[in-house]
């Protein structure tokens, strides 16, 4: 995307400029030594699975090959993840599902969290001003989880496996344990002073009185009962039985709102997908309550205006944060859950696109004192910390699944006795307008807090089609930046011609409006960032921004490619 790797190999554009600076010419035949390598390969067509854990990808693939489709696999992914990978995800949170189905159907499930019903606009305000500690930690800060109910709705109307299938080889990985990782252990003692806080969360995640360390045995038997109850009761358990009613008992002793009532009334919602195109690809990605893909396809629209390949790196990455910029805007005014709140489909609209193009110079940043007005905003509506995996099969069946808990570790609460850590999905509602949550990120009345309501989400998961066929499967996670990871990959294997891993291996940058800087891996090269800095950016150095996993065809189409973030230690595997 910068300039680093742009113009070494051309994966999906022919037209790319193969031309290469002279210094570059190191790393042109390193390029040329990992593609001789590749063309050694076996060809990998019956399926591929990617995930930020070798554990779940290893699950995934097992489904494949055992006669699963793509959304069995999938399921098994989550489910495993919610196991060796519960700071991020589990039955306890939520998800948005998007699946391309081997007929071409497109069905996009949204499984995210709602608030209780006993919710209110004001609830964390205190004093007149809002508490963001009380939506992001403990009994106030969760939703019902919708993630559990939006699995099992996938498989049996999408897979060909059973639940109890894909969930007991997952409860024998609670089981049986697993050993952390440098990476699980920093996120664990990111948060443990918040987490010892509550008892049951010591008794799993701590050990002698502090947080587990790297090369623990990290065991979870309460939650691989939860698992085989599910898998031999159904989704009773969880959402009509003891589990709602061991929330409802630790939310009465603890000033929280959630009841089995609001567990029972649980409904997944089937929304229609966002359709556009991007130089002559389809894109097919999440509607609201996903910020994500409106904003994406918002963003291609802008971009879609440009020669990007014709743009050094600095203008390249500048241009990016300008239109970044402009999106993030309209985000903090326009959504909100479109079952509360008017979210106008002009957003999408490709002459407002190419309205906010004409905005941007090249040369120094644009003043964004407020948001945009899309086209017909009043009358054209939708009507309708966190882990990405994408899988594909054979049969064309294609899935982009996001799915989180919030933040690490979520309301940093295990439901006692089932080992289930619940969300803080409450924090990405507007607590009060103005007010940033967690990610920075502020909001209007459009996602302010009320019952029932699903809050907000920049969850982003995108099927990408050639001539119809599915092409790309991707999505991240990193809050805010997930939207802005998508879009810097799509740009980079879509406009510079770069391979799924190279494209998820660049530097990443980052631009929500709000606040009015400019975030940057501290892999982006010195000099992009000082010409940024003197073009009027303020830049801000980050170790690491999000986490993205792609599942994509080979430029021939006749096999699949994974690539998984090296940022967390994932993988990518096929057969």
């Amino acid at each position: 995307m910068y300039g680093l790797t742009s113009n070494i190999t051309t994966w999906l554009i022919p037209s790319v400029n193969r031309s290469l600076r002279s210094n570059l010419s190191l790393l042109a035949g390193l390029a040329l030594f990992l593609r001789i390598e590749a063309s050694a390969a076996p060809l990998l067509t019956n399926g591929m699975v990617a995930s930020v854990s070798p554990v779940a990808t290893e699950a995934g693939l097992a489904v494949l090959k055992n006669g699963g489709n793509a959304v069995d696999a999938t399921v098994a992914v989550a489910l495993t993840l919610g196991v060796v990978d519960v700071d991020n995800s589990g039955i306890g949170g939520g998800c948005f599902m998007l699946i391309r189905r081997a007929n071409g159907e497109v069905v996009a499930i949204d499984g995210r969290e709602t608030a209780p019903a006993h919710a209110s606009r004001d609830m964390y305000l205190r004093n007149g001003k809002a508490d963001t500690d009380l939506s992001q930690t403990g009994a106030l800060a969760s939703g019902v989880p919708g993630s559990l109910a939006a699995y099992d709705y996938a498989v049996r109307q999408f897979g060909r496996k059973r639940l109890p299938d894909l969930l007991l080889p997952a409860a024998n990985v609670a089981d049986q344990g697993f050993v952390l990782s440098d990476d699980y252990a920093r996120r664990l003692a990111s948060v443990s002073h918040e987490m010892a806080a509550f008892p049951s969360s010591r008794s799993v995640f701590f050990r002698d009185g502090k947080s587990l360390r790297k090369g623990d045995l990290l065991r979870q038997p309460d939650l691989a009962a939860s698992y085989r109850h599910i898998a031999q009761d159904g989704l009773d358990w969880f959402y009509r039985g003891p589990f709602a009613q061991a929330v409802q008992d630790w939310m009465s002793n603890n000033g929280g709102l959630l009841t089995s009532n609001d567990f029972a009334s649980y409904q997944i919602r089937l929304r229609e997908p966002i359709r556009s195109s991007y130089r002559g690809f389809e894109i097919v990605t999440f509607p609201p309550p996903s910020s994500g893909g409106v904003h994406l396809v918002q963003m291609l629209n802008i971009l879609e205006q440009f020669k990007l390949d014709q743009l050094d790196a600095t203008t390249r990455a500048h241009l990016f944060a300008e239109t970044m910029k402009l999106a993030f805007a309209d985000r903090a005014y326009w959504l909100g859950d479109p079952d509360f709140a008017p979210v106008p489909v002009g957003l999408t609209d490709k002459a407002y696109g190419a309205e906010l193009a004409h905005r941007i110079s090249l040369e120094k940043p644009l003043k964004v004192p407020t948001h945009g007005v899309p086209p017909d905003a009043q009358t054209r509506l939708f009507k309708q910390h966190t882990t990405h995996f994408s899988v594909a099969d054979a049969e064309g069946n294609w899935v982009a699944c996001t799915a989180t808990v919030n933040t690490s570790f979520g309301s940093k609460v295990v439901v006692p006795g089932t080992g289930v850590v619940l969300n803080n999905q409450m924090d990405d509602f507007s607590v009060q307008p103005g007010v940033p949550n967690y990610f920075g990120l502020v909001g209007a009345e459009a996602n302010a807090v009320a019952p029932g309501k699903r809050p907000l989400s920049s969850m982003t998961p995108t099927i990408v089609l050639k001539d119809g066929q599915p092409w790309i499967a991707l999505g991240a996670a990193g809050g805010p930046r997930i939207i802005t990871t998508v879009l810097t990959e799509l740009v980079d294997m879509l406009d510079l011609g770069l391979t799924p891993d190279q494209a998820v291996r660049q530097p990443r940058i980052h631009h929500q409006w709000s606040p009015d800087e400019l975030t940057v891996e501290s892999g982006l090269p010195h000099e992009i960032q000082a010409n940024l800095s003197k073009r009027g950016h303020t830049v801000k150095v980050v170790g690491s921004a999000s986490v993205s996993q792609i599942v994509a065809r080979t430029p021939d189409g006749a096999g699949f490619l994974g690539a998984a973030d090296p940022r967390a230690g994932g993988s990518a595997d096929g057969w």
